[in-house]
């Protein structure tokens, strides 16, 4: 088999529910060896997050949520409770022996275990250690427990999210999807790789203080600079772009279509496309900063055209013209996508663990390295799945292990 980039690197991983298994996921599609860590006989909390639940041989629905399945392939699963003397010893060692430690419990949460960054890296001072807390390791709120959905709101991004309030449907929305924790995970995993970087140099590693609230405020992107340098908050504007026209949905004959042009060239070529050349010679619409500001006449003008054919034909029209417009998908004709499936996105791994599940599938790797790409080698583990053999591999026995067991332990 062909090396991975994170060949050799031992991650321990003591976070849950979603940034910091989406971190970890990640570093170990790259090759990094994870072991999760996990509460005797309840594990991570998303695990219960059903429905929806996988299925097992039977078709009917298993004890593990399909949520759990997303940000959790490629680890080992190891159950230990920390809060015994012998788990906070076990944990220690496997500290010891680790390149990377990732957790995400409340600032100073882990400190009564011996597993907080400064006992860990006073014994391994190569240790690279990254905490994910809600607001971060410092300032009024460093104590505070801290959820996606409640940075979504804090942060602005709820206040730009929907459709305005005077529109029917008008409110406040959060992204389907829980942004800020996906997003800190991606952050989170760039800043392990460049503090490993650092310590190939210095032979050191570093606490990463990572915040769901910096990155919230961070992924803003154009919608904070707008603010920052005119003070003025961007408001909700449903689905068209505030620096862009036309930039949004368009409703066709059969449903809706996307149109995305981003310059003048695009809305060119769609005017001629349209039979409305017209339009491209108006000075109104001349530029796009013209277009933003005459959006309230060009929009109508277009639906009123849109809607003279079907999504698909307006795709086949201008899909050769260099014009970006697309279907507005559900999720299921997402994977049914020809693009989507030539690409391999979705992936199924088979499971050995005892437990009625023989597959899961998933989402793959997005990271296409030429030379050490990703490898999905382990569907996401059953509860307690590596314990045995993560210990084994610690020089435990087999009579130590059932000592630990039966003492609830492990």
């Amino acid at each position: 088999m062909a090396p991975s980039s994170l060949d050799g690197i031992k991650v321990l991983d003591l976070s849950r529910v979603l940034a910091g298994p989406w971190c970890t996921q990640i570093l170990a599609d790259l090759g990094a060896d994870v072991v999760k860590i996990e509460r005797p006989g309840a594990g991570d909390d998303t695990r219960t997050w059903g429905p929806p639940f996988l299925k097992d041989a039977n078709g009917q629905d298993s004890n593990q949520s399909t949520y759990f399945t997303a940000c959790n392939r490629n680890k080992r699963s190891v159950t230990i409770d920390m809060a015994t003397p012998e788990g906070q010893a076990l944990l220690q060692q496997m500290a010891l022996q680790a390149d990377v430690v990732v957790e995400n419990f409340k600032t100073g949460g882990l400190r009564q275990y011996g597993l907080d960054h400064e006992s860990l890296r006073a014994k391994n001072p190569r240790l690279v250690y990254c905490s994910v807390t809600g607001f971060g390791h410092d300032g009024p709120y460093a104590e505070r427990a801290g959820y996606d959905l409640m940075i979504q709101a804090m942060s602005g991004m709820m206040s730009i999210t929907g459709r305005p309030d005077a529109e029917a449907g008008g409110g406040p929305l959060r992204v389907g999807v829980a942004l800020t924790d996906l997003f800190t995970g991606c952050y989170a995993s760039t800043a392990i790789l460049a503090a490993l970087r650092v310590r190939e140099h210095t032979g050191e590693g570093q606490h990463i203080d990572m915040a769901l609230l910096d990155v919230g405020m961070a992924i803003l992107a154009n919608q904070a600079s707008a603010f920052l340098n005119t003070g003025q908050a961007p408001s909700r504007q449903g689905n068209t772009h505030p620096s862009l026209a036309p930039y949004q949905d368009f409703p066709t004959l059969d449903g809706a279509m996307l149109l995305a042009i981003g310059n003048n060239g695009q809305f060119t070529r769609f005017c001629e496309a349209a039979g409305r050349g017209d339009w491209a010679s108006d000075e109104r619409f001349a530029s796009n900063t013209l277009r933003v500001r005459n959006r309230e006449v060009l929009i109508p003008a277009m639906e009123a055209v849109t809607r003279t054919r079907t999504t698909a034909q307006w795709v086949k029209l201008l899909e050769d013209k260099a014009v970006p417009c697309g279907p507005i998908n559900d999720i299921g004709q997402a994977f049914d996508d020809a693009q989507v499936k030539a690409r391999g996105l979705a992936t199924t791994l088979a499971r050995d663990a005892g437990d009625g599940i023989a597959q899961i599938t998933g989402v793959a790797s997005p990271l296409r390295l030429r030379t050490t790409p990703p490898v999905l080698r382990r569907a996401p583990p059953a509860l307690g799945q590596h314990t045995e053999e993560v210990l084994a591999e610690m020089g435990l026995s087999a009579a130590q292990i059932a000592d630990l067991r039966e003492r609830g332990v492990l």
